[in-house]
């Protein structure tokens, strides 16, 4: 089927590349995003796929336009970050892996949008690419749950070791002449904003506790940002949303249904640490988040 040209570039694309090389396959070149300043006042940084082709000797382009010149009969596409147009496709055939179950949460940000929804199951696709988002005929999926605790990184981490696992077995094996195409309701999976990070405390402990679990969640605490980056939903109630209380040693904040127990957090201009150092420190009982 190969030689393979391969176009990723955030971390999760790094596995499939290393099981294609390591499978044998033929990789002709490897394009990823331009160097980007990853941090504030630091050189610009490769990606992790430019780095892990580097270590594995393969050429590295940030052009798309090489795609047509490398001498592929096809293309792998993991995470990307970039639409490939249409007269690419024709020229070059490519495939997907994508992390949800398709036509559910096409789009940039599928495992986030998978969490905030309280979806129970996801999935991987290796899916025919087309000119439209996420539109593409699928050659083979693979169910994956979702814990009620699984983090965006963690759930990520299993559907890259699923969807690796999946690639391979699909290109070694014969990929369907007519995939089939996707059925079902569209969804899309818009990319994460600092909104959808901001905590409503009169939302569900649930809703907020799934907030958290995609990362970064923020609010305030006496006029500071204040994130939270772990917590467990409690079926009580506390008082007032945002209400900081103590009870039977659990760290609690009220919400609109339920209680928010803190596990780890990181206030204004300090270090993640454990909410009870946090607690110790600042003293909050009686203080509201969000005000």
């Amino acid at each position: 089927m190969g030689p393979f040209v391969y176009l990723g570039t955030p971390e999760e694309a790094v596995p499939p590349l290393q099981a294609l090389h390591a499978a044998g396959h033929e990789i002709v070149l490897v394009v990823t995003r331009a160097d980007a300043r990853r941090r504030r006042h630091r050189p610009p940084e490769p990606s992790p796929v430019k780095v892990a082709a580097q270590e594995l000797g393969l050429p590295v382009s940030h052009s798309l336009d090489d795609v047509l010149t490398c001498g592929a009969r096809r293309g792998i596409v993991v995470a990307f970050g970039l639409i490939v147009p249409s007269h690419m496709l024709e020229a070059v055939p490519m495939v997907n892996l994508h992390f949800s179950r398709l036509p559910r949460w096409r789009g940039a940000a599928p495992v986030e949008r998978a969490i905030l929804a309280g979806d129970t199951e996801t999935a991987v696709a290796v899916m025919e690419m087309e000119a439209g988002l996420d539109t593409g005929p699928i050659h083979a999926e693979r169910p994956v749950t979702i814990d009620p605790r699984d983090t965006a990184e963690s759930l990520r981490e299993r559907l890259v070791a699923v969807g690796t696992e999946l690639l391979i077995e699909t290109i070694e094996g014969e990929m369907r002449t007519e995939p089939i195409r996707q059925e079902g309701e569209v969804i899309y999976a818009q990319k994460i904003t600092a909104d959808d990070r901001r905590i409503d405390w009169s939302a569900t402990a649930r809703a907020i506790d799934a907030q958290v679990r995609i990362g970064r969640a923020h609010t305030t605490f006496r006029g500071d940002r204040f994130l939270i980056w772990a917590s467990e939903v409690l079926p009580i109630e506390v008082g007032e949303p945002g209400l900081l209380v103590k009870r039977d040693s659990k760290l609690l904040v009220g919400a609109g249904s339920g209680a928010l127990e803190l596990v780890e957090v990181q206030p204004a201009s300090r270090p993640r640490m454990s909410a009870q150092a946090w607690w110790n420190g600042a003293q909050p009982e009686g203080s509201r988040l969000g005000s």
